[in-house]
């Protein structure tokens, strides 16, 4: 069975829906109530682009079960064009060409199976470009 939390992470997972305050313009992703910036309420619903730069990144080696066959793998926390900062997996890429500030591109992917059911999870993952 689908866990609830990726149900309401759909709109982020599968179209990079990030919200921008009316008030002054602060890009959340995922999407807030509540703005950090101004305390504002007020958001428009914005796409992020799938393009963006590597901000810092680790070289995860040991892993839980469910991507211990993608190991050695890079995650990185990315900055996208808009400036709002996410967290992914860099795919097809070669672990010694993952560097801070190295251009990159989200592209949506298969993330995991879950459960004994083999349900599907998406999302996006980076390839250094």
């Amino acid at each position: 069975m689908i866990t609830p939390k990726y149900v309401r992470e759909i709109p982020q997972r599968y179209r990079l829906e990030a919200a921008k305050c009316k008030n002054c313009s602060y890009i959340s992703f995922p999407p807030r109530l509540v703005c950090p910036k101004c305390k504002s309420r007020s958001f428009d619903t914005i796409r992020l682009s799938d393009e963006g730069k590597i901000l810092t990144f680790t070289i995860i080696r040991v892993s839980s079960d469910i991507f211990s066959h993608q190991t050695p793998y890079g995650v990185a926390v990315i900055e996208t064009s808009e400036g709002a900062k996410l967290m992914a997996m860099i795919a097809d890429t070669k672990i010694e060409d993952i560097a801070i500030g190295k251009k990159v591109k989200l592209i949506f992917r298969k993330i995991r199976d879950e459960g004994v059911s083999g349900i599907h999870c998406y999302g996006y993952k980076a390839v250094v470009i």
